[in-house]
C-alpha cells in the first residue's frame, strides 16, 4: 500500500491554497490518499507547528508521509526538507524549528534538503514564483516520495541531523510535593493549556487523583495566580465553570475549567514566559 500523506498548515480554508497543494498530489498520483491534521494553526507560529506534528504523526501508521507547512522564512535561504523518524515516518517541511519536539521525543535518523532542481513543479506558469512552496515544493516533494517516483535519497542531499533548526525545550523542576514548569501549548478549541510536566514527574513528587493542589502562575516571574485547585482524572468530577488540573492525551499535566474555558476565564496563553507552579497541600 501506498502511504498516506497528511497535511498541516497555517493557510486556512479561506481561499485555494489547501485545493492547489492537494491538486498538486492528484496531479502527481491519483491514488495518493490525502489526510487533514490541521489547517488553522497559528500564523507564522513554528513552535505550535512542531508541537502539532509531534502530537498526531505517532498516531498514524509508518510510513505516513507528514507535511507540515509554516513557513515564515519561504522563498530565503532557510532548508527545505524531508526528514525520515527512526520509526519509520517521513517529515516534508522547512527546517525552521518545525521538527524541535519529533527530534526531540522521538528522534530523526535522517534529514535530506530538497533538490528543487528536481523536485519542484514544472510546467504550470509558477516557475517565478517563490512564496508558495507548500504547493510547489512540499506537496509536490511529498507525492513523488509517497508514490514511489523518487525514493529518500531521491529527495536531495543529506545533512546532519546536528544541523536541524531547534526550538530550546525548557525541561520541568522537581522534587517531593513540588513541581515547576511551564505552559508548552494550548488546546484552543476548549480554552484548556498544557503544561511540560509528565505526569509521571507529577506522579513521583506524591500528588494523587483527588488531591487538592497549591497553584501559583507567574508571567515573566510576576505573580498572576494562586489559588488551591482539585488534581482529577477528567472534566465531570468537578462543577460546571470550576478550574482543576488534569492529565491530558499526551500524558502531561493541564489546566481547565469544566465546561469554560481556562485561557479566557483568567486571560492566560503559553510560552516560556508562563510559569506554573504545583505545591502538595497537607
Amino acid at each position: 500500500m501506498k502511504p498516506i500523506l497528511v497535511f498541516q498548515t497555517d493557510f486556512t480554508y479561506k481561499e485555494g491554497a489547501v485545493s492547489s497543494m492537494y491538486g498538486v498530489v492528484k496531479s502527481v498520483d491519483r491514488e495518493l490518499e490525502i489526510m487533514d491534521g490541521s489547517h488553522e494553526l497559528p500564523k507564522f507560529d513554528t513552535w505550535s507547528a512542531s508541537y502539532r506534528l509531534y502530537q498526531s504523526l505517532q498516531f498514524w501508521p509508518k510510513g505516513t508521509v507528514y507535511v507540515s507547512v509554516v513557513d515564515p522564512g519561504v522563498g530565503t535561504g532557510r532548508r527545505a526538507c524531508v526528514a525520515r523518524t527512526v520509526d519509520g515516518y517521513y517529515i516534508v517541511s522547512p527546517d525552521n524549528g518545525s521538527l524541535t519536539h519529533v527530534k526531540k521525543w522521538i528522534g530523526i535518523e535522517a534529514v535530506r534538503e530538497i533538490d528543487e532542481t528536481v523536485n519542484r513543479l514544472r510546467g504550470k506558469g509558477t516557475e517565478g514564483t517563490s512564496v508558495f512552496h507548500g504547493r510547489d515544493l512540499f506537496g509536490y516533494t511529498a507525492a513523488r516520495l509517497a508514490s514511489g517516483v523518487i525514493d529518500f535519497e531521491g529527495v536531495g542531499p543529506e545533512y546532519p541531523v546536528e544541523e536541524i533548526v531547534e526550538h530550546p525545550i525548557l525541561e520541568p523542576e522537581a522534587e517531593q510535593g513540588k513541581v515547576r514548569g511551564i505552559f508548552e501549548i494550548d488546546d484552543p478549541n476548549f480554552g484548556n493549556l498544557w503544561t511540560n510536566i509528565p505526569y509521571r514527574e507529577f506522579e513521583q513528587a506524591g500528588f494523587q487523583y483527588g488531591d487538592r493542589v497549591g497553584m501559583t502562575v507567574c508571567r515573566d516571574g510576576i505573580e498572576v495566580l494562586k489559588e488551591t485547585v482539585p488534581f482529577e482524572k477528567s472534566f465531570g468530577y468537578v462543577e460546571k465553570g470550576s478550574t482543576l488540573i488534569y492529565t491530558n492525551e499526551l500524558m502531561r499535566i493541564a489546566l481547565a475549567v469544566s465546561q469554560g474555558s481556562f485561557c479566557e476565564k483568567y486571560q492566560m496563553g503559553f510560552g516560556p514566559e508562563w510559569t506554573v507552579e504545583f505545591s502538595r497541600i497537607d
